[in-house]
């Protein structure tokens, strides 16, 4: 079987979401597509993103999406983002944790490579590391 995995994020403001994961990784939005592109969209939804395709740090891929309720995170689900520069790996981690909670400091770890763990202020556990 051969398959891509890319990353859905639904959330309560993908516009804004987007822009802070382009501030704190690098990257831009590849596309955006709302309701109001569609036929017959409510107007109360017109603005809403329905798929946004976002390249984050160095190419990887996110979609995004607007939630009509509630987004919750409970924290069963991370993203690793692994980097071959040092500087890089505490750049992501700083940008990432504003706003946000550092839930594992940046350090090296038992296997010799620098790593640590950020809930971003959108609710997103990502899991930081420098190839060792």
């Amino acid at each position: 079987m051969n398959a891509k995995l890319t990353p859905y994020i639904v959330s309560t403001d993908a516009r804004a979401q987007a822009e802070f994961y382009i501030q704190a990784l690098g990257g831009e939005v590849q596309s955006v597509m709302t309701h109001g592109q569609l036929p017959d969209a409510a107007e109360e939804i017109k603005d809403k993103v329905m798929h946004m395709v976002l390249s984050v740090a160095g190419g990887n891929v996110l979609f995004l999406s607007e939630a009509f309720g509630q987004v919750g995170t409970d924290g069963s689900i991370a993203f690793g983002l692994t980097f071959s520069d040092l500087e890089a790996t505490r750049q992501a981690y700083a940008n990432l944790a504003e706003g946000g909670t550092q839930t594992y400091p940046l350090e090296i770890g038992p296997w010799g490579a620098h790593y640590g763990e950020v809930v971003d202020k959108y609710g997103i556990n990502w899991k930081i590391s420098q190839e060792g």
